[in-house]
């Protein structure tokens, strides 16, 4: 069976196509203003990228905060099923799933069936997400793909206190006059990261093992904050960004 899943987040669009339980393919664009023309073209893109005819998907399920935009889906069904879904299909003995998407975060853990048992959810602050990590970018002039190996060669992050975006984004310029380097200044926002993560983790209470998806998940330096901060060892798919769009694959599947 040939399944897509098309997950419409807040910044990008990601489709996957899974055929026969294995990943075909997988694409991610940018959102911008219209979430509907969005999932119609990381689908065409997709297929173009894989010589496939939309009439070769047998069914599509679509996820997201703009998942209900996605017409031409077959059922539309929440990320949170999906992300479980997706984790489960990428690694069986996951037990727990932290994502970290450009503006909202959750952690939720999923029985031995991959079933989804509890969620805890941050989509009303933007600290903890991507959106909360390109503010401090811009106010350090630094590129955000560089964050994470940057932080890496910290050996005393800056502390951060701030819960709101705003101030937090004070603070690192205040940090910035007072001649702190630039990797420490890093290494506390990625602390800070995992600080506003954590407590949403253990809302819900972390079981191993820890699966972290999410573009964020593609930042080493808030994998190993967040491994410091829970005392756990946290595995990063290479489908991470993508893994809502796979598990919506998964869950068209069973339509």
């Amino acid at each position: 069976m040939i399944t897509a899943g098309i997950d419409i987040g807040s910044i990008t669009a990601k489709a996957a196509v899974l055929a026969h339980g294995r990943v075909l393919g997988t694409r991610v664009i940018f959102t911008g203003y219209n979430a509907r023309q969005a999932g119609k073209n990381v689908f065409d893109d997709l297929l173009k990228e894989l010589d496939m005819e939309a009439l070769s998907i047998e069914k599509i399920v679509s996820t997201g905060y703009g998942r209900n935009s996605v017409k031409f889906a077959d059922k539309a069904i929440t990320e949170i099923i999906c992300h479980g879904a997706g984790a489960y299909y990428l690694n069986p003995e996951v037990r727990s799933i932290i994502d970290v998407g450009g503006q909202d975060s959750k952690v939720l853990t999923i029985d031995s069936d991959g079933r989804v048992k509890d969620f805890a959810m941050n989509d009303k602050c933007a600290a903890g997400t991507g959106r909360f990590l390109e503010v401090m970018a811009r106010a350090l002039e630094s590129d955000l793909d560089d964050f994470g190996v940057v932080s890496l060669k910290s050996d005393s992050p800056s502390k951060i206190s701030s819960i709101c975006t705003v101030f937090a984004e004070s603070e690192v310029v205040s940090l910035i006059s007072k001649g702190e380097s630039r990797e420490d200044i890093i290494a506390g926002i990625h602390e800070s990261v995992a600080s506003r993560i954590s407590s949403l983790a253990r809302r819900v209470g972390v079981k191993e093992p820890v699966m972290m998806t999410g573009g964020v998940a593609k930042n080493v330096g808030v994998v190993r904050a967040l491994e410091k901060e829970l005392g756990v060892s946290i595995k990063v798919s290479e489908f991470a960004q993508v893994n809502g769009a796979v598990g919506a694959a998964v869950m068209a599947a069973k339509l």
